[in-house]
């Protein structure tokens, strides 16, 4: 691939830690340079998918809002690992997004396609 490119590999779970809204950040800062942006939710990351998040609780903001706005920035790939999913009990009908489901061999193309890769 000859153009820069970038996936940001979310591994975090939404709450307790600041990995998910600086992947988020990143994401955004990325696409300001009209670089094409993918995102991959893996992990524990798939819980910040989830429909009806209410982390006022916790005095966390909702991250469902800024996810909402990806296309916006024109993120516009998102991709979830089809195992974490399962492993988690999950199905896409519970997502917050619409999602294009990989399994091993594409997460392993879509490192190879992208010249960069985060990890948060």
């Amino acid at each position: 691939m000859s153009e820069t490119s970038i996936l940001i590999l979310m591994r975090s779970a939404p709450y307790g830690s600041s990995a998910a809204r600086d992947a988020l950040d990143a994401a955004l800062t990325c696409s300001v340079f009209e670089a094409p942006v993918t995102l991959l939710f893996m992990d524990d990351a798939v819980y910040q998918l989830l429909k009806n998040q209410s982390p006022a609780g916790i005095g966390q903001k909702n991250l469902n809002a800024i996810q909402q706005s990806l296309p916006l920035y024109d993120i516009d790939r998102l991709c979830v690992d089809q195992s974490a999913l399962s492993h988690r009990g999950l199905s896409e009908e519970q997502l917050s997004l619409p999602v294009e489901s990989v399994d091993a061999a594409a997460i392993a193309r879509l490192m190879a396609e992208h010249t960069h890769v985060m990890s948060f």
